[in-house]
């Protein structure tokens, strides 16, 4: 995701001087010549990384004090979030840029098979919620961001059972965030064990995917001036978008 992130922030030409790193995690992300002020929701996690122990739907740091906010693999697992983009949006200044990256929906579809397979109806809750890319880009736009773009990009990765794949959701901390999750009796875990292992390919490996989804938007400028038709910024945002008839 970061890398993601990083080709964004390239394509984009800008320069940052000041960098909020939202969900920072292991403080990963890095800038040059920029100062990076990192926060996380995990103690541990913002200790480790030199950064504020903060929610991203509960930040604090000040309206315009970034030129850029960055968020990976944290925004799927916020309570508010639309909360959480509006005050990433006010924590820029104008024209001042947010880039994320999450998992969003359409990931885990064959553990999530294996589970319909393994589960009697009806089915506990499992996996907390997934924005949809459309959505996402709802949400920008709804949080007060200008020229919001999403899109996906779908990982395919293939696992040799079952439990491998846990041990990467829990190294992830992308296990289900649901409050009102119901532990899986032992009968439950093996059948989607071997529904699992009953989706595999030909060489025993059962292929997971990943959907992964990058939004990008700005802070109003009211100095800036309004993109001309025609110009190659104007065609950068528009690229993708249906044609008008």
């Amino acid at each position: 995701m970061l890398s993601g992130i990083v080709e964004r922030l390239e394509d984009s030409g800008a320069r940052f001087a000041d960098v909020l790193d939202v969900g920072a995690w292991r403080g990963n992300f890095a800038w040059p010549n920029a100062r990076i002020v990192r926060i996380d929701a995990g103690t541990r996690f913002a200790a480790m990384n030199g950064g504020l122990q903060m929610a991203e739907d509960r930040l604090a740091v000040g309206d315009a004090q970034f030129d850029l906010v960055v968020s990976a693999a944290s925004l799927d697992q916020v309570n508010d979030l639309p909360g959480a983009l509006t005050l990433s949006r006010r924590t820029l200044r104008p024209g001042g840029m947010f880039v994320a990256a999450f998992l969003g929906a359409g990931t885990l579809a064959t553990l999530r098979q294996a589970l319909r397979i393994a589960e009697p109806e009806p089915l506990a809750p499992r996996l907390h919620p997934q924005i949809d890319v459309r959505s996402a880009g709802d949400l920008l736009s709804r949080a007060g961001f200008v020229r919001p773009v999403a899109d996906t990009e779908t990982l395919w990765v293939r696992y040799s059972g079952l439990s491998r794949l846990i041990d990467d959701l829990r190294g992830m901390a992308a296990t289900n965030l649901l409050r009102t999750r119901r532990a899986m009796s032992r009968g439950v875990l093996v059948r989607a064990t071997d529904a699992y292992a009953a989706l595999a390919e030909a060489d025993g490996k059962t292929r997971e995917r990943f959907d992964i989804i990058y939004v990008t938007g700005y802070a109003p400028d009211p100095d800036a001036k309004p993109l001309r038709r025609g110009g190659a910024a104007f065609a950068a945002i528009t690229a993708g978008l249906p044609e008008q008839q």
